[in-house]
């Protein structure tokens, strides 16, 4: 039941951000990120309880159909968004809060350094714009836009601000402009 529902949320996510999704059967039928998203729906519950080898199988498989990598161990809240979807990477230790939009080209990945939690977490309300790539466990606040092209490795973000750049850096906070570096990750 709670598959369903988050599922339901997705397509209505589509609906909500994707000014060309004339209907919800167009959505279904033509929107291929949310192909990805609801074969991930499906198989990150069987991913959980430990079934073998399946989840992964199903997920390469919509990787090569859609072009969207989504392990199906990452953790991922409801009405999740991926516009246009090509390239996008989500690892296995990622997390990602409700209401999140990713953009194509977009890297929640590891830096290889780590064991354990190697990938981002994306709070509630996150915006990753097109090619932004996010490294480590670090962990992205609430109410986060990041534009496109921004690389943040081993930083954490706080809540209510605007990150571009390589290497990013906040640009609006709580809703006023400032210019601030952001602050290395402790691992």
């Amino acid at each position: 039941m709670e598959t369903l529902k988050r599922i339901i949320s997705d397509i209505k996510a589509v609906r909500k951000n994707d000014p060309a999704a004339k209907n919800y059967f167009e959505i279904i039928l033509c929107h291929t990120p949310l192909w990805a998203i609801l074969k991930y729906r499906v198989m990150h519950p069987l991913a959980k309880i430990g079934v073998p080898i399946l989840p992964r199988f199903v997920m390469t498989l919509a990787k090569v159909v859609t072009g969207v990598e989504i392990h199906p161990s990452a953790k991922i809240g409801k009405s999740f968004f991926i516009d246009h979807g090509i390239g996008v990477v989500i690892g296995e230790t990622a997390e990602i809060g409700d209401n999140c939009t990713l953009f194509h080209n977009v890297t929640l990945g590891g830096t290889g350094k780590h064991s354990g939690k190697r990938h981002p977490t994306l709070g509630n309300n996150v915006y990753v714009g097109t090619a932004a790539t996010l490294l480590g466990p670090i962990k992205i606040g609430n109410n986060v836009k990041i534009g496109a092209e921004t690389v943040i490795i081993m930083h954490d973000v706080p809540s209510n601000c605007t990150v571009v750049g390589a290497p990013g850096k906040i640009v609006r906070l709580n809703g006023r402009k400032v210019n601030i570096k952001l602050k290395p990750t402790k691992s």
